[in-house]
C-alpha cells in the first residue's frame, strides 16, 4: 500500500502563506507548495496532490492536524484517495519539527463517556508480551493490533509484562467496543487529581474520562500501571469483555502514547 502523510496549514512566518507538505513514511519522497489564504481550498489541494503524484497517487493519505482534515478529505474524495485521520504521522511531524513549525493541536478537556456505554466493572491488568502477540490471531470481533506495535517489533522480550485495562461491559460490551472502534483509541492514561481517573486519548485530539476514583489502593495500582508502561516502551492495551469469566473477548486494542 502506497501511503502519504500530509499537512495543510498557515505557516508561522510573516508572509502568512498556507503551505502543503507531503511525504511518504520514510521521507524518501517530499513535496511542498504554498498559496495565499484566498486560494487555500480543496480544489487547490487536489491540484497539488495530482502534481505531487505525477500519475502515481497514493492509496491512503494520513492527516494528523484537525484543521487540515476537512480540505484534504474533500480533495481526496475528488481523486478517489482514502484519507486516514491519525496522530501517528512520525515522518511528517519530524519534518515539521526540522522546519520549526508547530505541530501540537489544542486539546479539549476530557469528556465523560456517554452513560449508555459505561461498563459494569474495570480493573488494571497485565499480560506478558508473548501473550499480547497471541491476541493478533485470536477470534475477537473487534481487534486493533498495528504491526508497528507488536512487542517483537518494539524489541520487547516475550516475558516483559505489558500493562492494560480490562473493562467488563456486560450486555453493553459490544456497544462499547463498537464505539471505541469509531473513536480510534491512542492511549489510556492514569491521571492524578481530585478525583484520580483514567483518560482515553483517541482520534486526533479527543479525550474521554473512562473512570474516576478516590481509592488509595486503586491509585497505587494506577502508579504501577504507569511505571510498567515505561518498562514496556509505552506499550499497553485495552480489553473489553462481557464478564470476568475470561471465556469471551469483545474488543482488544494495543496502545502507545505519542
Amino acid at each position: 500500500m502506497y501511503i502519504w502523510q500530509a499537512d495543510f496549514y498557515r505557516r508561522p512566518l510573516p508572509d502568512a502563506l498556507w503551505e502543503l507538505l507531503i511525504c511518504d513514511p520514510t521521507r524518501s519522497f517530499e513535496y511542498r507548495a504554498t498559496c495565499p489564504q484566498s486560494a487555500a481550498n480543496s480544489a487547490w489541494v487536489a491540484s497539488q496532490l495530482q502534481q505531487a503524484g505525477k500519475g502515481k497517487l497514493p492509496d491512503v493519505i494520513q492527516v494528523f492536524r484537525p484543521q487540515s482534515l476537512s480540505l484534504i478529505e474533500t480533495a481526496g474524495l475528488k481523486l478517489g484517495i482514502k484519507i486516514e485521520p491519525t496522530r501517528r504521522t512520525p515522518a511528517l511531524q519530524q519534518w515539521l519539527q526540522a522546519l520549526q513549525y508547530p505541530i501540537t493541536s489544542e486539546q479539549p478537556p476530557p469528556t465523560p463517556l456517554p452513560e449508555n456505554l459505561w461498563g459494569e466493572e474495570w480493573r488494571f491488568a497485565n499480560l506478558s508480551a508473548g501473550d499480547v502477540a497471541d491476541f493478533s490471531s485470536s477470534p475477537i470481533p473487534i481487534l486493533a493490533i498495528p504491526d508497528f506495535l507488536l512487542p517483537l517489533n518494539l524489541g520487547l522480550a516475550s516475558t516483559i509484562p505489558v500493562p492494560g485495562i480490562v473493562i467488563y461491559g456486560g450486555k453493553r460490551s459490544m456497544q462499547l467496543a463498537k464505539w471505541l472502534q469509531q473513536a480510534r483509541p491512542v492511549s489510556l492514561n492514569y491521571i492524578t487529581g481530585a478525583p484520580d481517573g483514567l483518560v482515553l486519548e483517541a482520534g486526533l485530539v479527543e479525550r474521554w474520562i473512562v473512570a474516576t476514583f478516590n481509592d488509595a489502593e486503586v491509585a497505587a495500582a494506577g502508579v504501577t500501571y504507569e511505571q510498567r508502561k515505561q518498562q514496556s516502551r509505552g506499550l499497553h492495551f485495552l480489553l473489553i469483555q462481557p464478564d470476568d469469566s475470561g471465556m469471551t473477548n469483545t474488543g482488544f486494542w494495543l496502545l502507545q502514547a505519542i
